[in-house]
């Protein structure tokens, strides 16, 4: 069965880009049954499928009877609104033991813009129960992630591959503590309350800032995310209207549309007459409008921007990658090893099946000679005799064959699987 991945991530496609293929969590189950039924009119049956995306990958991996990678392209290029030409040059296809290492370099944090951090593993975790929920996953890409989970458990186990890593949210604070020398002395506003606001929002807290908020869509998320933090919280709604009390503002959201406008920072800023803010966007698609990082009192960074922060520390973790990647390696091997013996389960099906109805008829034999009144003796002699005969019937009549090569290629089989030797 092959299997197969297509994906872009921050190394071949720009930002904004990346952001017409983002699909949110809860958008994965229905996002994937499309995907499987477009594939499906190409291919005998629905393909096995799971699509990972974060704010720097968005990738598709995929199991099948036969390969598909070209309708993979178009069906992506489509749902994104660019034409496949155009996206195909941004994208990667691995296939085989290609798409085995890049899943297994993925999960430990091989393949991310902070080398070895953590959380992509939660991501990719997050992405095969999606695939699961939604009926998408089979044996062969279950196999994969799983064995994917286990592989990165032994690099984090066995090297030092996130020892000297710096997060996205450590990156932000570094940043800010470039702008303000005081970091105890500034407001700072998050927008969104999910797993990279609550980082980013802990390695903030950790510095005493005057005071923090947290903006979210629904209240009841951000008013747990604030209590832990004694933060204020707010409406998105507010937003416009409160933006320029703080210095620094942090926005990760899933929204598709920019929360954040050029005309609202422009107000703002004339409200705390010009004082600089300091704003980090982590989402893709963009939270803040590009244009807002032209306007003179505004530090915007994005997602790409803090690229070279996190790369702090990466000589330190050279060595840990070559361990990793032997590791990685002998996952791989397993793995193509376990998807090789795959092609044989039908055949063995077959011949286990053979095997019982031989035997079976043997059986039915034997039971009605002792029912005769034969002596056990000659009913075993009877069954074991007739066992033999049916086993070796076809192979005997493949060694008579006139054919010569058939005969050599039968003679070759006899040796290698009934006449070697017992170890």
């Amino acid at each position: 069965m092959p299997v197969w991945t297509l994906g872009l991530n921050h190394t071949t496609a720009p930002l904004d880009l990346r952001g017409r293929f983002a699909f949110a969590l809860d958008q994965l189950p229905p996002t994937l049954q499309g995907f499987r039924r477009s594939l499906a009119s190409h291919l005998s049956r629905e393909p096995e499928a799971a699509i990972l995306s974060t704010c720097n990958r968005t990738e598709i991996y995929c199991a099948a009877d036969q390969l598909a990678s070209h309708d993979t392209l178009h069906w992506l290029a489509e749902t994104g609104g660019v034409s496949a030409q155009a996206l195909q040059s941004h994208t990667y296809l691995l296939e085989g033991d290609d798409a085995a290492r890049h899943a297994f370099r993925v999960a430990s944090g091989l393949d991310s813009m902070v080398l070895g951090e953590a959380q992509i593993l939660g991501q990719l975790k997050d992405a095969v129960r999606a695939a699961d929920e939604a009926g998408a996953l089979g044996t062969t890409l279950n196999q994969l992630f799983q064995r994917s989970f286990a592989v990165a458990k032994e690099v984090r186990t066995a090297t030092e591959i996130g020892a000297h890593s710096i997060s996205m949210a450590a990156a932000s604070v570094r940043l800010a503590s470039q702008l303000f020398e005081d970091l105890r002395q500034i407001r700072v506003l998050f927008v969104g309350a999910g797993e990279m606001i609550e980082l980013v929002a802990t390695h903030f807290a950790a510095r005493q800032p005057k005071a923090m908020a947290i903006a979210n869509r629904t209240l009841d998320r951000g008013e747990k995310l604030a209590g832990r933090f004694g933060a204020e919280v707010l409406r998105l709604a507010d937003l416009p209207e409160r933006l320029h009390e703080f210095d620094a503002v942090i926005s990760c959201t899933a929204s598709t549309l920019p929360l954040i406008g050029l005309g609202a920072v422009e107000r703002s800023l004339r409200r705390r007459r010009f004082r600089p803010m300091f704003m980090v966007d982590l989402a893709v698609p963009r939270d803040i409008e590009p244009e807002v990082k032209s306007l003179e009192d505004v530090y915007l960074y994005t997602v790409d921007d803090l690229a070279s922060v996190v790369q702090t520390g990466q000589a330190h973790r050279q060595a840990a990658v070559a361990e990793a990647e032997v590791i990685i390696d002998a996952g791989v091997q397993s793995f193509m090893h376990w998807l090789t013996q795959r092609g044989t389960v039908p055949l063995i099906q077959q011949l286990q099946t053979q095997a019982e109805a031989w035997r079976e008829s043997e059986m039915a034999r034997a039971r009605k000679l002792l029912a005769r009144g034969e002596s056990p003796e000659a009913v075993l002699e009877a069954l074991s005799r007739g066992l033999t005969q049916k086993m070796l019937h076809g192979t005997l009549a493949d060694l008579r064959s006139a054919d010569a090569e058939h005969r050599d290629q039968a003679m070759q089989a006899v040796q290698r699987l009934f006449l070697r030797k017992e170890r």
